[in-house]
């Protein structure tokens, strides 16, 4: 056949094709209705890890025990939730290199995270303490974004972005440094969560006891007072 002959000739249809587009998106489709409740997942498990971290971040002080084990567990969450949207529901799998530094960079963001958030929604029940909390969250909770972002190169730390970051951080350390001082001088700046001592109840209260009235019974009206009526005293000299 020559060159004309084989432009001229029509090739048959595959009739293949089209069913096997139409069985991949009923695939796809599918797939991505059974990954509905593990990106559910992934999204809450960094609110919900994040906002334990905060609140052990703030009391840590009151409990540490306690507190601690409530990070540790925050940070569990969070991770997990790391792990589902970054390793098992994205279609590139990083390898182990990368793998590590997203770990590490959530852990750290999640802190991050939760220092500010807690140093801002208690910082009226603990200004000294949200005063710090809410610059070294705004600092730490950048690095480590930058450091998860894989499009982002780590140098954007020391960028103009990222001095303007430190120079938010700084302000809002100062500024809130004078707002929990004046906070503190006031009377009953702050809030112990029971540690302060309650004020002791006055024990002192006057006791008024009324003495029962007594009311006349009619029909008797000179009734003897025995204290009235002592008997008199004879020495033995009559009356003469």
């Amino acid at each position: 056949m020559t060159s004309a002959q084989l432009l001229d000739a029509h090739t048959p249809p595959t009739p293949g094709l089209p069913a096997a587009g139409r069985a991949a998106r009923r695939k796809a489709q599918s797939s991505r209705k059974r990954s509905l409740a593990a990106r559910y997942l992934g999204y809450v498990g960094y609110f919900v890890g994040a906002g334990l971290i905060s609140g052990a971040v703030v009391h840590h002080p009151f409990d540490p025990d306690r507190y601690t084990r409530i990070a540790t567990y925050g940070a569990l969450v969070f991770l997990a939730a790391t792990v589902l949207n970054e390793f098992l529901l994205t279609r590139e799998r990083p390898g182990l290199p990368r793998m590590l530094i997203v770990i590490g960079s959530s852990l750290l963001l999640s802190f991050g995270i939760g220092m500010l958030s807690g140093g801002l929604q208690h910082f009226d029940d603990f200004p000294i303490r949200g005063a710090v909390l809410v610059p070294a969250g705004i600092v730490v909770s950048f690095i480590a974004y930058v450091i998860k972002d894989a499009d982002t190169p780590t140098r954007r730390i020391f960028s103009v972005l990222g001095l303007t970051v430190v120079a938010v951080a700084a302000l809002a350390f100062f500024g809130l440094r004078e707002v929990a001082a004046s906070m503190e001088s006031t009377p009953g700046g702050g809030h112990s969560h029971g540690t302060g001592e309650e004020p002791a109840a006055d024990d002192h209260t006057p006791t008024t006891t009324s003495s029962p009235a007594t009311t006349p019974v009619p029909g008797i009206s000179g009734m003897p007072n025995p204290a009235s009526t002592s008997p008199a005293h004879n020495d033995g000299h009559a009356d003469h």
